[in-house]
């Protein structure tokens, strides 16, 4: 029961049930875990719909995104498994940004050399970011897709002595985490009233690790995978580009488990920005494109005569200000800067 009772709880929880009466953090991986979930009910009235629409805030860690999670479990795994040492290993990994970002996090904690390689067109405030924690970045032609990523990560890891590549498409610690973590908070903040579950895919790791927690806390839990319209990869269709940074890899991820999961939706990179711009909008949630994306699969659901009455869970990858240089801002950005006084 004890266990059961602390399942989900790392993180601020954690601190806060702290038995020596201080609530500090003894360093901000600590802070790594727990997030809020929120409802949208100004969507839901202005939609009209008979559900409830509910979304898990993982722009609440340490650095904005659910990839702290995955990051710093795959270290940790790395370490356990005496793979990586700290002040020896260097760390080299193809990204869309946001994992990058928290695997500087848990490089500055543990004392690792980190080198990002990411695509060029993908959001210059990731990269700036990361430069700002002490990672190097690499970047690689957009126009060479993501085979030009994965070239760029092995050609590094020939020429650097003790590098390490944490394989987040194929590493398992990535889906521990979310097994271990996330969807614990889910189902416990939800007290179990969770009908349907919807996350875009990117690594694999969130959808298939929450999906198999839930499925097994209660196999009616419907899980929903949220892949873009321009590249239905998943669901059978040709990879293609599209501006949904984060999800949608022109491959399948070893690690996505395919059993845990019962709907894939496919949204446009179109529908994602008008629905991340909804969530700013309409309630005051600062999202990025992914988590638009996620909305936008929710509200095809919701709108289901079979889904009525049902409590609808989406994850929010990342926070809305990571995305201010990319095409999510680029209107309002163009206003603001031909601006007078």
């Amino acid at each position: 029961m004890e266990m059961e009772m602390n399942e989900g709880r790392r993180g601020v929880p954690s601190l806060l049930s702290s038995s020596n009466g201080e609530h500090i953090a003894s360093d901000v991986t600590e802070l790594i875990g727990w997030t809020p979930l929120v409802e949208m009910k100004k969507i839901k009235e202005k939609d009209g719909l008979n559900v409830r629409l509910v979304g898990k805030l993982e722009f609440y860690q340490p650095l904005s995104s659910v990839k702290d999670r995955g990051a710093f479990r795959m270290i940790e795994d790395a370490e356990e498994r005496g793979l990586i040492t700290p002040g020896v290993t260097t760390i080299v990994e193809p990204t869309s940004g946001n994992l990058g970002i928290g695997i500087a996090l848990a490089a500055i904690r543990k004392g690792y050399r980190f080198i990002a390689v990411i695509p060029a067109q993908y959001s210059l405030d990731k990269q700036i970011l990361c430069r700002y924690l002490g990672a190097e970045v690499v970047l690689t032609d957009p126009a060479k897709g993501f085979d030009e990523l994965l070239a760029k990560t092995e050609q590094l890891k020939n020429e650097i002595p003790n590098v390490h590549v944490l394989e987040q498409f194929n590493n398992q610690a990535n889906v521990d985490a979310h097994f271990t973590w996330t969807g614990p908070e889910i189902w416990r903040d939800t007290g179990g009233k969770i009908d349907i579950f919807v996350a875009g895919t990117g690594s694999g790791g969130t959808i298939s690790g929450v999906g198999k927690y839930l499925k097994m806390k209660n196999p009616n839990v419907k899980i929903v995978c949220v892949e873009p319209t321009e590249s239905p990869v998943i669901s059978g269709g040709n990879a293609g580009p599209h501006k949904i940074q984060g999800i949608g890899p022109p491959f399948i991820p070893s690690i996505f488990d395919r059993s845990v999961v019962d709907e894939i939706i496919t949204v446009s990179s179109d529908e994602s920005m008008v629905n991340a711009k909804r969530l700013a909008k309409e309630e005051g949630i600062l999202a990025g494109i992914s988590s638009g994306a996620a909305l936008a699969a929710s509200l095809k659901l919701a709108a289901k005569e079979e889904n009525k009455g049902k409590t609808i869970v989406m994850l929010f990858p990342s926070g809305g200000e990571r995305y201010i240089n990319s095409v999510l801002f680029e209107d309002v950005k163009e206003e603001c800067v031909n601006m007078t006084f």
